[in-house]
This record gives structure tokens, sequence and C-alpha cells, in this order.
């Protein structure tokens, strides 16, 4: 399809649709695209701009009857070409740094609260692809005493991540212990990454003298616990209940549906990993993947990182005709703010001032 073949006169006619379709749901007529003086033309002549859109791919019209919507086509030509560039309002910056900061500040998880952040502003489902804790570069970690014989483990990585599980130990360990096997463990494999270091775990495991130091045997024994299998990256989903007021969901299959496809998160996950190869903000629209054409729903998404390096994606899920110019600023800014926590958190924490 040939973009240069639309008329200016076309381009606002087909942004009219575009819009009236995303803030009504309907199908949009000529008629009610008349309405708008500034095209100075009649209904009849909107209404053969609106069949040739449609011969061109931009438009489609469910029922003879009925008036016309965009097209997976016609949503990307109105993103890319016909919406005006916004910014994301002042307010809505601030409150986003506000509550992104105080997770970081009282020790929560920026990265969740990225995802109800995502959901609360955006009215959609907010989904955010955690950083893979195997690749990620590993700077403290410490266990802490829980009841019985039980022991937290934390693993604080560079970015400012923090993974914990809870593991079990032979017999009751004082938190003295603890401490000094967490300095030790965090002295030696500070600055390796999860897979390094379960692999000079194995190593210190084969070595007989390694037996002698109850200390280091027991560090060992821990940390092994702690640190096994590999730690894929997981799916933060926010906001799903908030869908069913759409008109998109109106039957009790789509519904179904769109349960189904986050309770099977792999797909989304890798749709998600895809995004970390781009950068910049993308948007999937309707038919541009199966995952969001299996609802005719829309992904905007980014990345996010320190350093330059991209540890994980977010983005808003929902119908294909979601407010891309709010969606699109929201998603990066809240990309951007994340990752600079991210940095920041570790920087902080690393400074001995």
């Amino acid at each position: 399809m040939n973009e240069s073949i639309l008329s200016s006169r076309d381009r606002e006619i087909l942004r009219d649709v575009v819009r009236t379709f995303i803030l009504t749901g309907q199908p949009v007529s000529s008629r009610s695209v008349a309405k708008h003086s500034q095209h100075g033309v009649s209904a009849a002549t909107i209404r053969n701009a609106m069949a040739d859109m449609e011969d061109e791919g931009y438009l489609v019209q469910p029922h003879t009857s009925a008036g016309r919507i965009p097209t997976t086509a016609g949503y990307h030509f109105y993103v890319d070409s016909l919406m005006p560039a916004r910014q994301l309002p002042s307010k809505q910056r601030e409150y986003i740094e506000e509550n992104i900061q105080e997770a970081v500040q009282q020790g929560g998880d920026p990265v969740n609260v990225a995802g109800q952040l995502l959901s609360e502003l955006s009215h959609q489902v907010g989904v955010v692809l955690t950083p893979r804790m195997g690749e990620t570069v590993v700077r403290a970690i410490e266990f802490v005493p829980l009841s019985g014989s039980r022991v937290l483990c934390v693993l604080i990585s560079e970015s400012g991540v923090v993974d914990q599980k809870v593991v079990p130990s032979e017999y009751l360990l004082p938190r003295e212990e603890l401490v000094r096997i967490s300095n030790y463990l965090t002295d030696n494999f500070a600055g390796m990454t999860l897979h390094e270091i379960r692999r000079g775990l194995l190593r210190m495991m084969a070595d007989e003298r390694s037996q002698v130091d109850r200390l280091l045997s027991t560090a060992i024994a821990l940390a092994g616990e702690a640190i096994v299998g590999d730690r894929d990256q997981d799916l933060v989903v926010q906001g799903t209940v908030g869908l069913l007021d759409q008109p998109e969901l109106d039957s009790v299959e789509h519904v179904r549906r769109l349960l189904d496809m986050f309770d099977e998160k792999a797909r989304m996950v890798s749709l998600l990993s895809k995004m970390i190869e781009g950068q910049g903000v993308r948007v999937l629209i309707g038919e541009d993947s199966d995952l969001t054409s299996e609802l005719d729903f829309s992904l905007v998404a980014t990345t996010y990182g320190t350093g330059g390096t991209p540890l994980g994606s977010l983005g808003v899920f929902g119908p294909c005709r979601m407010e891309y110019q709010r969606m699109i600023p929201l998603v990066n800014y809240l990309g951007e703010t994340l990752g600079s926590a991210l940095e920041q958190a570790y920087q902080g924490e690393g400074d001995p001032t």
C-alpha cells in the first residue's frame, strides 16, 4: 500500500475516522465525518473517499449497512504520520517519579510498581518483563534467618533488582554466622553473573578441601540451594480486570481467551523478549503478531535498562482502539524512569560515602 496516494484531504478524513472510532468504539459513517466542517465537502464525497481508502486497505466495513473502522494499516498510518506528537503531562511524570523512587528507597520492587502504574494510568493491561537473573551481575548475596532452620537468600544485582528465595538449612544458624557467610560469598562472587557463580559453586563442591572449613562448607551448601536452575524472565501483569468493561470483551468467549492468554505467559514473554532487540517505543497492532491478532489487540512497548544495557521491557496491552497519543509517551517515560531509578539505586548503594 502506498501512503503517498492519499491526498491531504483523505489524510484528514482518515485521521477523523481513527479518532472517532477510538473514542466511540462504533463504526464511523461518512455523515458523522461530514459534520466536521473543516473538511468542507459533502457526505457523498467523504463516502467516496472512505471507499477508496477501504480499497487501499486502510479502512474496513464490518457490515454492509455499517460505517467503517480502521485496519491494522490504518492504525499504523495514523500513529506514524497523522497523530500529533504529545508529551506526558507534568503531573503524571511527577506521579511516576514519586512512586518509582519510593519503591527504590523503601526496598520495594520498582519493576512491579512500574506494572501497576502502567495499568493505572493507561486503563489497559500493564505488562513488564523482568530481567533474566541468570544473565545479570550480582552485587551482593545476603542471608537472613527465618523461623526454624529456614534461611532467606537475597540476591541483589548491579541493576538494583532484588531476587529472594527461602532455602532450608540442616541446622539452626545464628545471625552472626549468616552475616559471615554473606560477607564471604559477596567478597568472592560479587561482579559475577548467576551462571558464573553456579559454575564456581560446583567447582568448590567438587573440591574436598572445601569440606574442612565448616563456614565455607555451610556457605557453599546455602548458596547451592539458593542459586539453582535457570532463573528465567518473569512477566508482571497488572489490570486485566479493568479490561472487562471494554466492548471488545462483551462475550464470555472473548473474556476466556483473554484470561487464557495471560495464564499461558510464554507467548507474551517471547513477544516482549523480542522487543529488547529494538530501541524506542514499538507498536504492534492486530495482525502484526499472532498474540495481538488473537483478540484484535495492540501492544505498545519499550525496553528499560541501565548503562545502555537493556534488562527487560514493559508496555500496555489492550484493544486496538487504545489512545496511542497517550499510550506512547506514557510507555516511553515509564521505561526511562524505571531504568534511571535502577541505575541510581545501584550507584547510590555502591557509594561508600
